[in-house]
């Protein structure tokens, strides 16, 4: 069965305080987004890599593959505004099959997680890595006070998110909500159940200054 990976990679640098948009920022001395495509390519090289991003950074982005000797054969998409227009957008690249749409920013996803994401996807169609709750959770009501919620029944959501090909583009067929947070609330929307596997702690996304520090020390422990 074909197979496919969307990295999303529209991200700013704004939460990093950094002008450089951080899927591009180094990790080791190699972009955050060539460790990405590295690792689903480890995973199993029969996946066919499917990258969107910002129009105007394609051209910065080739420029790194070659300052960086990345050869990893992938294709890249123009992204829209949202993360759902991006996904959108790349699923016109992909046909029948299964498909798993991860977060361009989350380099340590391991090679277990990723397989076993697309051999669930084959029987239960909508798959969704995650890891329980470690702290206290309260949730703020709209006069401000707060209650406390039981974390057993919270799940961390993380990335893959692997789906059938035809089920995922049916989904998105749908004109955009806000609450299309990700690919499974989309998916959930269109009448389908989602189904949860139990991701890793260290498939982190980079998204603020504390998460590069924490990323160069999981680097350094491979």
């Amino acid at each position: 069965m074909k197979k496919y990976a969307i990295i999303v990679a529209g991200g700013t640098g704004k939460r990093m305080g950094e002008a450089l948009p951080k899927q591009f920022l180094k990790l080791g001395g190699t972009p955050i987004l060539i460790h990405t495509l590295q690792t689903f390519q480890a995973a199993d090289p029969e996946i066919e890599l499917i990258i969107t991003l910002p129009q105007e950074e394609i051209q910065f982005w080739d420029e790194l593959n070659i300052w960086h000797q990345n050869y990893l054969e992938h294709k890249v998409v123009a992204g829209g505004e949202t993360r759902f227009h991006s996904v959108k957008n790349a699923l016109e690249h992909v046909e029948e099959g299964l498909v798993a749409v991860h977060d361009g920013v989350r380099p340590f996803v391991s090679s277990e997680t990723i397989n076993q994401s697309f051999e669930q996807a084959k029987e239960n169609k909508a798959v969704v890595t995650a890891v329980l709750m470690k702290d206290s959770v309260r949730q703020i009501d709209e006069s401000g006070n707060s209650k406390n919620i039981d974390r057993s029944s919270l799940r961390l959501i993380q990335t893959p998110q692997t789906f059938d090909v035809e089920l995922l583009k049916s989904a998105y067929n749908t004109p955009f909500k806000p609450s299309f947070t990700d690919d499974a609330s989309v998916v959930e929307a269109h009448g389908h159940s989602i189904t949860l596997i139990e991701g890793d702690y260290q498939n982190i996304k980079i998204t603020t200054p504390e998460d590069l520090i924490i990323a160069e020390a999981l680097l350094k422990a491979k």
